[in-house]
Formats: structure tokens, C-alpha cells, sequence
């Protein structure tokens, strides 16, 4: 069942169901390269996956990374959610989609979505995103998005520097 829903794409939670495409998501070269190796290399290794991070994120905060699918037809594309990481000091926006589906909007689309689910259900004011000083395509999406760059830091878990976008949600009572 959809969570959140666009012209295009039905966004829901992720199950253990997911795993074969998440095994493909996750492998993919610009996956790897942009974001990280999360070490996910059989079907048991993306249940596991799904389950300790996505779901365990759903159950203790109330949200987490949601399955982008298309709605016609029905076909898995990608993920955008909200994670919170103990690096930083409120939750943030993440997305990845598989390169057949980039440049079509879907990043756009759906992380629109779950930017104004953040506001209206969570109750959010300000949302966090991280990025690859290297991914340009995710940069340019986040500052059409309304996100700017805030700082520079490394994370634990990366072996990279990142860049630190917030972006404030303003109020979050619904609008008259």
C-alpha cells in the first residue's frame, strides 16, 4: 500500500520482498561510488538489509527510505526517504535510483514528496541532506529542492568527506 503518491510513482515501505532489487540498487557502480559500499551481496544480504535499517527505521522513528515504484507500470525504480543518523543532529533526506531512471524528474518527484511528508505528517521544521562533493546531479536536485550547502564533515561510517544541506520546512500546520 502507497504512503505517499505522485502523477507518477506510489512511494511505500520497504519489505524483506524488495530484496532483489535492492541487492541491484545497491550494487550499481554510481551506488558505490556516490554514496557506499554497503557490502550487500545476496538476496539473505539485502533482507538483512532491508530489515536493520529501513524497517528497524520505521519502528523507531516513524519513517525511513520508502520503495519508489511507477505506478504504470508497476516497477520498482528507486528509493528517497527520511533517515535519522546518529552523526547528525536532525533527520535528512536520501535517494537513489537506478540509471535507466535518471534525468526524468522521478528524484524530483518523489523527493518533493517526502520533503512536504516531512513537514505535514512528521511535523518536521528542518531537513538535513548529505552528499558526495562529486555528485553534481544530486547537488543540483537538492538545491532545486530549496536545500543549501551548510558544511563540510566526514561521517563515522564514510571514508569520504561530505557536504551538509539543510533546508528549513517552516511551520508545519497545514496551510489555510
Amino acid at each position: 500500500m502507497a504512503l505517499l503518491e505522485t502523477a507518477r510513482l506510489a512511494l511505500r515501505n520497504l519489505s524483506e520482498d524488495d530484496a532483489p532489487f535492492m541487492l541491484g540498487l545497491l550494487n550499481e557502480p554510481s551506488f558505490i561510488r556516490n554514496i557506499g559500499d554497503r557490502g550487500v551481496r545476496t538476496l539473505d544480504d539485502a533482507r538483512d538489509y532491508i530489515t536493520r535499517g529501513p524497517v528497524a527505521s520505521y519502528a523507531r522513528f516513524g519513517f525511513g527510505l520508502y520503495l519508489v515504484e511507477l505506478k504504470a507500470p508497476r516497477a520498482p525504480i528507486g528509493i528517497c526517504g527520511i533517515l535519522k543518523r546518529d552523526a547528525l543532529p536532525e533527520p535528512d533526506i536520501g535517494f537513489a535510483f537506478l540509471p535507466a531512471y535518471w534525468s526524468q524528474g522521478y528524484a524530483f518527484e518523489s523527493a518533493s514528496a517526502v520533503k512536504d511528508y516531512a513537514r505535514g505528517a512528521l511535523g518536521l521544521t528542518r531537513l538535513l541532506a548529505i552528499v558526495n562533493p562529486t555528485n553534481g546531479g544530486s547537488i543540483r536536485l537538492l538545491e532545486k529542492l530549496g536545500f543549501t550547502c551548510e558544511s563540510v564533515m566526514r561521517l563515522a561510517a564514510e571514508s569520504h568527506d561530505v557536504q551538509v544541506y539543510s533546508c528549513p520546512l517552516g511551520s508545519a500546520s497545514p496551510s489555510a
